[in-house]
């Protein structure tokens, strides 16, 4: 059972991060906009179950959960809490393949990941958040945020562009990256 190390708000007010002590994946991440979605997973199920959650986002050592706007983080911590220290410690079932992005498939995709995992992943990861590849076609990189990032009004903006102008420089000038 997790222990939660620190609650960190993010730069999205509607979005807060739970450090956790002990990973409860192996480097996989999940997402889920809605309960419906989270239906097969006991986690986000729960936390979806406790009210006001409008998303659910984790891996590895962190879980980010998203709320509407009519409850206070007052409010609603300590009864986030309790789902989360009653998850299990690290889940082994595989994680299937999203969006669609096959490693080896094509290799400016995988140069993409690459930067994507070295330079990206991991600033988003801190403000508990993260992005999966969705397609990838004529130059043309379709990514959907997850987590805090997924409705915070600077990634749309500043961090889409920042994102672009690294993989232009480190990949290719005439990438074009949308946020879907």
């Amino acid at each position: 059972m997790p222990k939660i190390a620190d609650i960190e708000y993010t730069p999205n007010p509607n979005a807060v991060k739970f450090v956790l002590r002990e990973p409860i994946t192996n480097g996989t991440s999940r997402s889920y906009q809605n309960a419906d979605s989270a239906a097969a997973d006991p986690l986000a199920d729960a936390l979806f179950k406790v009210g006001n959650v409008t998303s659910v986002f984790y891996m590895d050592r962190f879980i980010t959960v998203n709320k509407d706007e009519d409850v206070s983080w007052e409010d609603l911590l300590k009864r986030l809490a309790e789902p989360i220290r009653s998850a299990p410690s690290v889940s082994d079932a595989p994680s299937p393949v999203k969006g669609g992005y096959v490693p080896g498939e094509d290799p400016m995709l995988d140069r993409i990941n690459q930067v994507l995992d070295e330079k990206i992943r991991p600033g988003l990861a801190g403000d508990g958040g993260g992005l999966e590849i969705i397609s990838f076609t004529d130059k043309k990189l379709l990514i959907h945020y997850q987590g805090a990032c997924g409705s915070c009004p600077s990634s749309i903006g500043g961090t889409l562009m920042a994102i672009e102008h690294m993989l232009k420089e480190d990949v290719d000038p005439e990438i074009e990256v949308l946020s879907v």
